[in-house]
This record gives C-alpha cells, structure tokens and sequence, in this order.
C-alpha cells in the first residue's frame, strides 16, 4: 500500500529579493512498513524533504498524499491533526523540554490527540515505552541529568507515545558516539520490524545501510532510488486510501493537563514569576485597601448623618414682614403643638414628631455653671425622632409635659461640665434660676456635620422651658448674660427691691413675678419654636413632606396661592451632598489604584513576550508534535492567567492586611467590602486574559519550521 506518494515537488524560499531553490521536482513513493534513508550531502535538501513529508513545512508547488489525502491543500490545523497521529520525529538536538522530566517529555503529546485519557493510562503508556528504549529506571531524571545517547531515546519513546504510521529520524546518530549509535539504530531496526514505516535523514553511508532502502539526494533532485546492499526489493502493494480522523471533544483531562503544563512553565523561572506577579499584587492590594478604607469613611459618614437624623424634618415658623421689612426666620407664630398631635396622627409617612421650644442660658449646679449649645422643650417623642436612648435613667412622660414639671435630661457634655465626677441623677440644676431635676442621662451621640456637639444639651418639658424659662418664643440669646447687663434685675423673680408698690393701690393686688412664673396660667394660644418629625423611611421623606405640607396649609388656613407661613427642612440635600463627595473620593482611589493594576498588566505582558521568545523552540517542538494554534495560545493565556490568579490571591491577602493595619495603626475607619474583593480579583484575572491575550496569540500563530530553527 502507498503510504506516502510525492508528485513534482518543488521548494523555494524567498530570501527578500532572491529565490533560492532547494527542491526541484522531487517525486518518490514510500510504502507501508518500509525503513528508507534519505540520504544526501549537507545542503543537498534532504532534511527540506523531510519536512514535507512531515507536514512541517509546505512545498511551493506539487502534491502530496499521504494515505490517499492530498496534503497540500489542508489548514495548519489538519496538518497538526496529521502530525499528531500519524507522524512522529526524532530530531537530531533531541528537542525535549527543559527542566521537565523524562516522563512528562514523553507524555506531552498524548495532551494533543484528543483522546480522553486518564492520567494514569498516559503515564502507563508513556512508563511502557521508556522501559522498551531502556530508561524504566530515569523516569524522573530531566534531560540535563541525561546522557545524549538517554535523550534521544527519549525522543524516540516520544516519537511513539501516539503509536504513528511514519516515524521520521532527522540525524538521529548525529550527536551520538559510536556505540550509542549502533544501540539507537539496532532499536530502529526493532521497530521497522514491528511494521513502523521509517523514515531516516543522514548524511552518514554507514548509518544509510541499516535501512532496507535508500534514496540519495542531490541538488534538490532525486539522484538515486536503490535498495540498500543485501536487500530485495519490497512487491508494491494494493493502494488503499485512508483518512486521518477527527479530532475528538476534549475533557477535563486536558484541562488539568493544560493547568498543569502552564504551573510547570511558569515554575521554571519562579524568581521571574514572583516579580512579574507584583504588580497584580500591589494593584489587587491597592484596589482592596483603598475601597474599604472609602467604604470606612463612607459608613463613618454615614453614621454621622444618621446621628443626626438622616430621616429627620424640621418644621420652622416662616418669617413675618412689615412695610417691607423682615423679622427673621420664626417670626411668625403660627406652630403649636396641636400641629405636631396632628401631623403624628394625619400623616401615614411620620412615625414621629414633637414640637420644640428653644432657650438660651445659663445652667448652674453648685459653684460650677455653663451655658450648653442646647436648651430645647419637647416632648418624651423627641427621643424617639432622633432615637436617642438614654444612658441612665429615665426619661420625662406626658404628665410632666402637662404639669409643665421641673425635670431635665443632660447630655454628656453637660455633665462633664457640671458635674464632673458627682453622679448626676437626682441632682437639681438650676435654669435661669429655676430649679430643674436630672431624671435621667443621655447617651453620647458626637459632634454633627457642623462640629457641633450634640452632648451639650439639656431636655425638658416644653411647657417648663417655655413659661417658666423663656417666657416667650424662640430666642437664640443668652437670656443670664441679657439679665445681667442691665437693671433687668430688678426686675427677676426673688428680687426684694420692690417690696411695696409705687403705683396707685387696685382693689385686688396683682400676682408677683414669683407667683406668676410659679403659676403659669393656660393661654387659648400657645406657639412653639419648630416641630421636629421623623418619616419613616428615608425613601418615605418626600411623601412626608407633601403630607406636613397640606396638613399645615389646611389648619393654617392658608388659601392656594398663598404662601406657606412655616418652612420645612430635612437633611436629604446635606446626605447626597456628603455622599456623592465620599462616593467620588472612593471612586477617585479606585482609578488610582485600577491604573497600578494596569501598569502590573503590563508587566505582564512584556514577560510573556519575553517567555514567548525565549521559548520559540518548545513552541515548534508541541506543534510538531501535534498542537494547534489554539492549543499554544491556550498554553501561554494559561500561564498569564495563573500569574494574575495567584497575584489576585496574594493581593487580596495583602490588601485585606492593609486594612487591618490602617485601622489598627491609623485608627481611620474602614470596613470588608467583599464586593471590592471579587471585583478586584475578577479584574485581575481579566488584566490577565488582555495582556496575556497578545503573546498568547504570537506563539500560536509560528510557523513550526520556523520555530523550530530559532536560535
């Protein structure tokens, strides 16, 4: 049976402007089963020759056909699809991969042929083949702990691993000393013997006799077609036409395989890795640290705009005018408490609300005084719109609003201030001379996005602010310091300057200041400073909104077109604001740390295309014996996608330590953000995949002669 069968083949090559011919019309026939040496002169283009049989190269015009198919026409791909399973070689330098051991040499191509073995079923087979060429005890040696005559014989275990039809020998003695010669071509007698078809290049006549047939070339030109000395011409057999098969689905063995042979690659050069893997850590690093340290100050942001009130509204008075001038912001006394009952009790989307009477003065206990930020009558809702609990204590009911009781609640500030290191509960303070009971402590809150402390305040029942400290509405003075300033102490209750009336005498005496402000007598209208509401929701705020909005306008009895005579104010603009400016901040440290991440990207790069040269020869070995472009391009994007996988690993490790410090050293703020963890290891391994995409893709698209004579 033809086996091989070439038709006019000619070959030149083009070097720039000149052709150089190397093939002129070579035509031969190679049966099924025979041991021919091609043999020639150096240069003669022999080894060219060799080539084309082997699908390594292509001729410039002719045909070829092996096994009944014309190969001239196929894609790179058919042409590693014949390579692997009906071709096998021996190269004359051996060509086996450094720092990979005997075994693995010869296991290679069996990752090629699609054939879904097991790991233990190629090491079986692999194992067989180096006990028949005699290496059953170097499994594990790799080839520079290998003598010459070793290697080669483990080009040959490899040249057979996917038992092929042709076995093609280029020098294979060329290396070799004498005696280790005469045992590789004895084993190459063996093998023709079993029905191998072989091939042998040489230039030696000695090494040309051990075939059973020898064609001599010259010039590119068949000079002679003769059966070696001794040996009878083979009878042509029948033609039979064959086909190389498809190339079966590939499994997760190949894959594993894949995982494996790119962890071996890379574990060759392991300092080199470790360096081209930092830049993925630190971008990875970066990119972790920076969002949970933004994620930190957002929550601490957050934190401080909830301590606030983040779902919190202000009612205010509007401003009254008169003969066009204005008298200010709560000038217009229309707010009572009523409207608070009503908003709680009319509007679905407030949960909470109180009303608010505000004073300013001083608060004395003891030899000690102070005149806090905050002086505010409400309601025990207050508490509850600001979920503000109480530290120790209790807080003031209902009935103490009604009964307008002499009670307080202290904010941290205040007793600091006052008290020091007394227990506070029980004690009495006095405000503008009004003696009020701490019943209870509120618990600490911070400072709000102003720098204002929220602890120096002091709650009580609006009523007792209102008429026995204030007496009138809303006032941002400091009424002691206004006391103090002039006569209007003789004015104060408790002052005995007026112990008899000047005026004319009536007929029932009036109160005292001391009386009044101790029997405060109900009004038919009360006002009050602000209402302070709480939605329920934050996302409920501007259906809160509209709600207070029609609700006041109705009791008000204000007519559409009129203007509102109260204002309200939440903290939904200040939010956003401070929001956005921490979400800008996080997303400003992102880029930053994303361009380090690129800049490992490169890094990249620039290895694998490095790696890529360096290892142009292992790339014309695998597609020799049988790798597509795709297998080589999926070898090297391995490689760079290991290299960001581990370096996304080690970067999350090291960011995460990062934050730990931060926190532990620095004490800023910062929290685990796992959405930044999968978001940075997924760009890394995509960093990998377009950066390692490029040199991938160069590897896959060498020529395999070409490759192969890289030096």
């Amino acid at each position: 049976m033809k086996l091989i069968e070439l038709k006019d083949i000619y070959k030149t090559y083009n070097l720039g402007e000149i052709d150089v011919p190397v093939l002129k019309g070579v035509s031969l026939t190679v049966s099924q089963g025979e041991f021919v040496a091609l043999m020639g002169t150096s240069g003669s283009g022999k080894t060219t020759l060799m080539n084309i049989l082997g699908c390594l190269d292509r001729p410039t015009s002719g045909e070829y056909w092996l096994e009944g198919r014309d190969t001239t026409g196929l894609s790179s791909d058919d042409r590693a699809l014949l390579r692997n399973q009906k071709l096998g070689f021996v190269f004359q330098t051996f060509n086996l991969l450094p720092r990979t051991s005997a075994l693995e040499n010869v296991i290679m191509p069996l990752s090629y042929n699609g054939v879904n073995l097991s790991d233990q079923e190629a090491r079986q087979r692999a194992e067989d083949l180096l006990r028949r060429v005699g290496l059953g005890e170097r499994l594990d040696h790799e080839p520079s702990q290998l003598s010459g005559g070793q290697q080669q014989r483990v080009a040959i275990a490899r040249a057979l691993v996917n038992r092929p039809s042709v076995l093609f020998a280029d020098e294979p003695t060329g290396n070799l000393d004498s005696k280790t010669s005469e045992e590789v071509l004895e084993l190459f007698k063996q093998l023709n013997e079993e029905g191998v078809t072989i091939i042998l290049v040489t230039h030696d006549a000695n090494v040309a006799r051990v075939a059973k047939r020898i064609i001599r070339i010259h010039d590119g030109m068949v000079q002679a077609d003769e059966p070696a000395p001794g040996v009878i011409a083979p009878e042509p057999a029948p033609e039979a036409e064959g086909e190389a098969g498809r190339r079966p689905a590939r499994g997760l063995s190949h894959l594993r395989w894949l995982l494996r042979t790119a962890l071996h690659g890379l574990r060759r050069n392991v300092m080199r890795a470790a360096l081209t893997t930092l830049g993925i850590i630190i971008g990875v690093a970066a990119v972790i640290a920076m969002m949970e340290i933004g994620r930190g100050s957002s929550s601490a942001i957050q934190k401080t705009i909830e301590s606030m009130g983040a779902n919190n509204l202000m009612v205010r008075a509007g401003t009254a005018s008169s003969g066009g001038v204005s008298f200010g912001a709560g000038t217009v006394m229309t707010l009572t408490p009523q409207d608070a009952e009503a908003i709680l009790r009319e509007c679905p989307a407030v949960k909470a609300a109180a009303p608010v009477v505000r004073a300013r003065t001083q608060v004395i206990y003891g030899n000690r005084n102070w005149v806090p930020v905050f002086i505010y009558g409400t309601t025990p809702a207050y508490l509850e719109v600001r979920e503000w609990p109480l530290a120790e204590g209790e807080s003031f009911s209902e009935q103490d609003v009604r009964n307008a009781s002499k009670v307080a609640l202290l904010g941290q500030r205040l007793v600091r201030e006052l008290f020091q290191d007394e227990p506070p509960l029980g004690k009495e303070v006095r405000v503008n001379n009004v003696s009020f009971k701490v019943v209870g402590i509120l618990s600490p809150k911070g400072a709000n996005m102003m720098g204002i402390d929220q602890d120096d305040i002091l709650l009580a029942p609006w009523t007792a602010i209102k008429y026995r400290v204030a007496g009138s509405s809303m006032t941002d003075a400091n009424q002691s310091a206004q006391a103090s300033s002039s006569d209007a102490t003789s004015q104060k209750v408790n002052t005995l300057n007026q112990l008899y009336p000047t005026t004319k005498l009536k007929l029932y005496p009036e109160q005292s200041a001391a009386q009044l402000a101790n029997n405060p007598q109900p009004v038919r209208f009360t006002n009050v400073d602000q209402i302070l509401a709480a939605a329920r929701s934050t996302s409920e705020i501007p259906n809160a909104i509209q709600q207070m909005t029609q609700l006041l306008r109705e009791r008000h009895r204000i007519r559409p077109g009129e203007p509102d005579d109260f204002n309200i104010r939440d903290m939904t603009e200040m939010t956003k604001a401070l929001s956005s400016t921490a979400d800008m901040m996080t997303k400003l440290l992102l880029v930053v740390a994303l361009i380090s991440l690129v800049v490992g990207g490169v890094g990249i790069m620039n290895i694998m295309l490095v790696s890529v040269t360096e290892r142009t020869r292992e790339i014309g070995l695998r597609m020799a014996v049988g790798a597509w472009s795709r297998d080589i391009l999926q070898h090297f994007l391995a490689e760079s996608v290991l290299l960001c996988f581990c370096g996304g690993i080690a970067g999350i490790l090291v960011g995460r330590g990062i934050s730990l410090l931060v926190t532990a050293l620095l004490r800023w703020p910062t929290e685990m953000s796992l959405e930044a963890i999968l978001a940075a290891f997924a760009v890394s391994v995509t960093v990998g995949i377009i950066f390692g995409y490029y040199p991938a893709w160069k590897a896959s698209r060498l020529d395999p002669i070409t490759a192969l004579r890289y030096e």
